[in-house]
C-alpha cells in the first residue's frame, strides 16, 4: 500500500481523507487494500484514516492493540464505547469530506459495506461522508503491464478451449453419437487442468431454452442431449494458476446445422450489435479523454436492444469489472440491477455482455467480450469477436 499516492489521489478528488472501518472482517475492500491477515481477523473494532495530507491515524482496541502495527502512522487505542467514540471525533477532528465503502441509497452493494450505524457516528461528527467507489477502483481494478499478460495468455488457452469444445459437439452430434450439455462442461474443464488455467464454476454449456437461463449450470440431472437444430450458448471464464492472475471471460454461440434460421440469426444479430454499440461508446470516449461511467455504456447497450422491441428480455447488467477476481471491485456496466456511477479507468478491464432471453422461444443468447483500457486510453480486446454463429 503506497500511502503517497492515496493522498495524491485524494487531492485530485477533493477528499479530506479516507476511513476504513471494519468488524471481524466485514470489509474486505479494507482487509485486501491494506494486506491484513484475515487468517486472524480482529474481534473488536478498528479503524484506519488515511489524510490527505499528513500522518494516517489508527484506532485499536486495548485488547487488540498491536493488530494494525505493519501499517503506518500513529497508534490510537481505545476502552470503552465511549472512548470509541470521542477518539474517532479527535482523529476526524479538522476533517469535513471522508470517503468510506459506502454508496448513497446502496446504489452500488459491492461498495456498501460499512455498516449504518457507523456512518451514522461519522455523520454525527459533523462530517460529510462520500463514497469510496472511485477510489477502490483506482487501488482495487487497476492491472499493471505485467498482469496484463497473464490476461492475454489466459485469452489464447481460453479461446483454444472453446474451439475444442465446438469441434467436440460438432463431431459427436454428426457422427449420430450422443453427447449432453454437461459432459461438454466436464470435458471443458478436464482441458483447462490440461493447458493448466484455473476456474472455481462453469463453464456454462447451454441449450435453447437453458441459453435463455442466465446462471444455467448443467447436472447429470438437468443436461439436455445437444441435437441436430440446437442453439448452444458456451460461456467460458478461466485465469492461469498464477499470483495475480486476471481473469478472461468470454461467451460465444453456435448452431447445429447446416444452415441457421432466419429468427435465430436475427436475435443473434441484435445481440452482437448491441455489444458493438457498447465497445464502440468505450473506443470513442477514451480516444477523446473524455470521462465514462459503467452506467453510461449499459444504457446505450440496453437502448439498442429496447429498440427491438427486447428490452424486457435483457435481464441482467451489460458487463462486470475484471480482475483477480472474475468479478472484481472496479466499475460495472450497470444501470439496471445497480446505478454504477463510477468511472472507467485506464489500466482495468471489463466484460461487455448483452443477452436476450427468449425462453418462450426456447432462444437464449449472450454475448461477451473483454475490453482492456491500456493506461494511454487505447482500447484492445483480446482474442476473436465473434461475428457469426459457430455452424457445428
Amino acid at each position: 500500500m503506497d500511502i503517497s499516492k492515496i493522498q495524491k489521489v485524494l487531492k485530485e478528488f477533493n477528499i479530506d481523507g479516507w476511513l476504513f472501518a471494519d468488524f471481524r472482517g466485514r470489509d474486505y475492500i479494507a482487509n485486501r487494500m491494506l494486506n491484513l491477515n484475515t487468517d486472524h481477523l480482529a474481534t473488536r473494532r478498528w479503524f484506519y484514516f488515511i489524510p490527505k495530507e499528513g500522518t494516517p491515524q489508527k484506532l485499536v482496541s486495548v485488547i487488540e492493540s498491536a493488530y494494525l502495527e505493519d501499517l503506518e502512522g500513529v497508534n490510537n487505542i481505545f476502552t470503552t464505547w465511549e472512548d470509541l467514540a470521542k477518539s474517532l471525533s479527535n482523529i476526524l477532528d479538522g476533517y469535513n469530506k471522508i470517503a468510506m465503502q459506502y454508496s448513497p441509497n446502496n446504489a452500488i452493494p459491492y461498495i456498501s459495506i460499512v455498516d449504518g450505524g457507523t456512518i451514522e457516528l461519522i455523520k454525527g461528527f459533523g462530517k460529510d461522508v462520500v463514497s469510496s467507489g472511485d477510489l477502490v477502483s483506482i487501488f482495487e481494478a487497476y492491472i499493471g503491464p505485467e498482469d496484463k499478460l497473464t490476461h492475454i495468455e489466459a485469452s489464447k488457452l481460453v479461446n483454444q478451449v472453446k474451439d475444442e469444445a465446438f469441434k467436440l459437439i460438432s463431431t459427436t452430434v454428426r457422427s449420430n453419437q450422443k453427447i449432453t450439455e454437461y459432459e461438454v462442461q466436464l470435458f471443458v474443464r478436464k482441458r483447462f487442468d490440461e493447458v493448466g488455467l484455473f476456474w472455481d464454476h462453469g463453464p456454462i454449456i447451454a441449450v435453447n431454452e437453458h441459453a435463455a437461463d442466465p446462471h444455467f449450470d448443467p447436472t447429470p440431472e438437468n443436461s439436455y442431449e445437444i441435437k441436430m437444430g440446437d442453439l448452444v450458448l458456451i460461456d467460458i471464464f478461466a485465469k492461469l494458476k498464477s499470483a495475480n492472475a486476471i481473469w478472461y471471460d468470454i461467451t460465444w454461440m453456435g448452431y447445429v446445422g447446416d444452415s441457421v434460421p432466419v429468427r435465430v440469426q436475427e436475435l443473434f444479430d441484435y445481440t452482437k450489435e448491441a455489444r458493438d454499440i457498447g465497445l464502440e461508446l468505450v473506443r470513442e470516449r477514451f480516444s477523446k479523454n473524455e470521462k465514462l461511467t459503467g452506467y453510461e455504456v449499459d444504457e446505450a447497450v440496453r437502448n439498442h436492444i429496447k429498440s427491438k422491441g427486447l428490452g424486457d428480455y435483457f435481464t441482467h447488467r451489460t458487463g462486470h469489472n475484471i480482475a483477480t477476481n472474475l468479478h472484481g471491485n472496479g466499475a460495472h456496466l450497470d444501470s439496471f440491477e445497480t446505478l454504477d456511477n463510477r468511472q472507467i479507468i485506464r489500466g482495468s478491464c471489463f466484460s461487455i455482455e448483452p443477452g436476450i432471453y427468449k425462453y418462450d422461444e426456447k432462444l437464449g443468447y449472450r454475448s461477451e467480450i473483454d475490453v482492456f483500457i491500456n493506461d494511454n486510453g487505447s482500447v484492445e480486446v483480446f482474442g476473436p469477436i465473434q461475428t457469426e454463429l459457430v455452424l457445428l
